[in-house]
């Protein structure tokens, strides 16, 4: 009786074994820089409000800069700012960009970015959630696709940003060159 309860256990391991390593194989996915599941590119329109643009600015300064170096340590920016398929800011808006950005180096200008990407059209719904560094001396930074809902749910991949225009502290915009890796 204990060797036919012996051989009943060593069975239900061996199966319990044999499961687990097909489920695990078969969710395993490969990625591949070169190949994303998705891309697109969109341009990041920033009106910084100055106290009197009030009717066209989509950014405010929450916190000033402090007195820590020459390169704005500190100063905290919100944003709510279009999103379009083009680099014209009349172009109409496909997205809109909605989060922060704060200075966050004594000795050189560097910033941090959290937002989402909320899109609301007939050609894609839902939200992508991005983040990272912002290392504006390099000519395009990578920050992190970090997930997403709607038509990109669970979403994951780089949004390689280059500045495309810089007019002082009033007005940039940025080229966002979005590749997600994995999609649902």
């Amino acid at each position: 009786m204990r060797n036919i309860a012996a051989h009943k256990s060593c069975f239900l391991a061996f199966l319990l074994l044999l499961f687990t390593s097909q489920f695990a194989s078969a969710a395993k996915k490969t990625l591949s820089k070169e190949h994303p599941c998705k891309r697109f590119v969109l341009y990041y329109h920033d009106i910084l409000f100055d106290g009197g643009d009030v009717a066209n600015a989509t950014s405010a300064t929450i916190a000033n800069e402090t007195k820590l170096g020459n390169f704005k340590f500190g100063k905290l920016v919100v944003f709510d700012d279009p999103m379009t398929r083009d680099s014209h800011l009349r172009s109409p808006a496909v997205a809109r960009a909605q989060g922060f950005y704060f200075y966050d180096m004594k000795s050189d200008y560097n910033s941090w970015f959290a937002y989402t990407l909320v899109f609301n059209s007939t050609e894609r719904e839902g939200t992508l959630n991005i983040m990272g560094a912002d290392i504006m001396a390099a000519q395009t930074r990578d920050l992190s696709v970090v997930g997403g809902t709607g038509d990109f749910f669970m979403a994951r991949g780089i949004a390689t940003i280059e500045t495309d225009t810089f007019q002082g502290a009033k007005y940039f915009r940025l080229k966002m060159d979005i590749k997600l890796y994995e999609c649902y």
